[in-house]
């Protein structure tokens, strides 16, 4: 039996999603969607049953699929019976004037991102490989679907898709016994539950066909322009691709509705569909005086004056006083210098005193308990050589020598043929089989047609942790910020099957705490029980966490080490004698030089900032993220948070 399509029309409840693939069939210049959340949800559902709405085809680009099958290669059967190079189209061609969708786009291939993001931009598909050159039109709408566990997209290819919805399953008991029931009786009988819904989906397809008929005739004003560009300008949106999928959502939301003009409800619901994945943290301003400041500015202005009464006593205005008053006056000078000099004397020993006293931090350790802990946004890690792992792991993608990886493309055979790209040898030696000697055989393959696959496959990497927690995180319990953060990250590295070592730097030295180990519940409970105290070698962080890393590469080639530091970036113990600062930069651009990629999260909470955090992940290469910047849940809240300081009139529209 044919595959049959769950309707559309029967999907219970996931409104917003609904809406949101309804606008794309109603105006695809909106550029697609992206439906990204858990499992179990419908999305792919929803997204198939889309072919019943309109003459618009669903084109499924599957996760496996080779860099040829997408962008179209040499037809082998139609090049060996002519000689010559025929092309054969690739899904993309397919996909030209359909819907392209992609499930779980978050784990696709680099190489097939980078060919999508290039036809994306242009329309056009243009193929130069196996002595092929051609082109031709590829304008698709952009779906696709992921579970934000399995890590995100890369920023490049996250603003390609025109609006962003967050899916969640229903709570309601009512509603999720109803999805059950329907879903069954769909697997009974899969025909007859498509022709009980055929009612509905038509209607739907009517209302659909009548708003594409509509969209043209929807106008905008100067006003709802204005109000546009402006609450794309608050979102901080890099580029202009925010405001023309707002203009565009809102015009589609318009036709949907039956109107001819946008409303202020248009614009707010278009935000909320167009904005979340394009919103930006806003620089932070300058940083204004402190009202603490005056005093001091109004000290040095009445400086002067102090000078001047205090004048009459140096010895450089002598001769500007009396004549009868020199004779007395090194008498007096004496005296006075005696004062000074006693006085002097008494600050120094009181300046002294603090110093030969011993650190209290250096003394009282506290421990604070881990914060709050979150979902950590992706890192962005990736891998910068060439070098072949065999590592397990889910962190990053690496090529691979082993024959279980993904294969991704095909390359001439390099030394002794282990995996053969059979696909890929039939292709190079189709167009020579008019002239070479078959002697009896259907093809004749020599050696320079013999091509070999190029796996690729998912590794851990080596997670290195250099914590600061020397006294000063002790205040306003940033510490047990950090910790929850750290924990976070923990979190993470445990999902992505990472190993993971622990080094801490307080009072006088670093320490490291956990050699490096898979075991992240280990790393936890050396983190639950650090204390914080003392004075703030970084220095000496940095090289502690630098020589845990050496060691481990050199029991293990494959290792992908990555060092995070989470600090912010003060110290005041260097190991050389010289500046402490200057120490940790120097220290720090000699990691960046070794190759092995950073993470700097700044813990500074100060009202006014030094930056020093930024500086020393400048100086490494670095990533660089604000302790709160780690939590994933920024990108979901986004456009809750833009809503509110849009200052839009409340209310909205639901999908019909």
């Amino acid at each position: 039996m044919a595959y049959c399509s769950y309707p559309f029309s029967a999907v219970i409840g996931q409104e917003t999603v609904k809406q949101a693939l309804i606008l794309n069939l109603i105006n695809p210049q909106i550029g697609g969607v992206l439906l990204s959340g858990e499992k179990g949800t419908a999305k792919s559902t929803m997204v198939r049953g889309l072919g019943e709405l309109s003459s618009t085809r669903v084109v499924d680009l599957p996760l496996n699929a080779t860099e040829d099958r997408v962008v179209g290669s040499i037809s082998i059967e139609k090049t060996v019976a002519g000689g010559k190079r025929v092309f054969e189209p690739g899904i993309l061609k397919k996909a030209d004037g359909q819907i392209l969708y992609i499930d779980e786009v978050n784990l696709l291939n680099e190489h097939l991102v980078n060919a999508i993001l290039e036809v994306s931009s242009t329309g056009i598909n243009r193929v130069e490989r196996e002595g092929i050159s051609m082109t031709h039109p590829a304008h698709f709408i952009l779906v696709g679907s992921m579970n934000p566990e399995e890590g995100f997209l890369r920023s490049q290819l996250l603003d390609r898709f025109g609006i962003y919805v967050e899916v969640t399953g229903s709570s309601h008991l009512i509603e999720r016994k109803e999805i059950v029931k329907r879903r069954l009786l769909f697997e009974e009988d899969p025909r007859g539950f498509i022709d009980d819904s055929l009612k509905d989906t038509k209607n739907l397809a009517l209302e659909i066909e009548a708003a594409k008929g509509r969209l043209a005739k929807v106008k905008v004003t100067e006003a709802i322009l204005k109000m546009i560009i402006e609450i794309v300008n608050a979102a901080n949106c890099a580029g202009h691709r925010g405001e023309l999928v707002m203009f565009e959502t809102a015009r589609a939301l318009a036709a949907w509705d039956g109107r001819g003009n946008i409303n202020i409800n248009d614009v707010k619901r278009a935000a909320e569909l167009a904005l979340p994945h394009r919103k930006r943290e806003k620089p932070e301003p300058p940083a204004e005086p402190l009202n603490e400041t005056e005093p001091d500015e109004q000290d040095q202005e009445d400086q002067p004056q102090d000078q001047e009464d205090e004048s009459p006593d140096q010895s450089d205005n002598e001769n500007e006083l009396p004549a009868e008053n020199q004779q007395d006056q090194p008498d007096d000078n004496q005296e006075d210098q005696q004062e000074d000099d006693d006085h002097e004397n008494d600050q120094e020993e009181e300046k002294n005193k603090p110093e030969e006293m011993p650190d209290l931090s250096d003394i009282i350790d506290q421990v604070d308990e881990i914060g709050r802990v979150f979902a950590v946004k992706n890192l962005n890690i990736k891998v910068n050589d060439r070098k072949k792992r065999k590592g397990e792991g889910k962190r990053i993608k690496t090529h691979t020598d082993l024959k279980k990886g993904q294969y991704i493309k095909s390359r001439i055979k390099q030394n002794e043929l282990t995996d053969l790209a059979f696909d890929a040898t039939l292709r190079a030696a189709a167009p020579f089989q008019g002239k070479r000697e078959k002697n009896g055989l259907a093809l004749c393959i020599k050696s320079e047609d013999i091509r070999e696959k190029v796996r690729e496959k998912r590794s851990g990497s080596t997670i290195v942790f250099v914590v600061d927690a020397s006294g000063s995180m002790g205040a306003k319990k940033r510490m047990s910020t950090v910790k929850g953060a750290i924990v976070s990250l923990l979190t993470d590295a445990y999902q992505k099957r990472d190993r993971v070592g622990l080094v801490a730097f307080r009072k006088k030295e670093a320490e490291v705490l956990l050699n490096v180990t898979r075991s992240v519940d280990l790393a936890q409970k050396s983190l639950q029980d650090l204390p914080t105290g003392g004075k703030t070698p970084l220095a000496d962080g940095l090289v502690k966490g630098y020589e845990l890393i050496k060691n481990e590469t050199r029991k293990n080639e494959d290792v992908l080490p990555i060092m995070v530091v989470v600090s912010d970036g003060r110290t005041n113990v260097g190991t050389s004698g010289q500046d402490p600062l200057k120490e940790a930069v120097n220290i720090g651009r000699k990691i960046a030089f070794e190759g092995i990629q950073t993470i700097v999260v700044d813990t500074e909470s100060d009202f006014i900032k030094l930056g020093l955090a930024k500086d020393l992940a400048a100086n490494m290469g670095a990533q660089y993220y604000r302790i709160e910047e780690l939590e994933s849940d920024l990108l979901a809240d986004a456009v809750r948070e833009m809503s509110r300081s849009s200052m839009l009139a409340s209310g909205g529209t639901n999908a019909r």
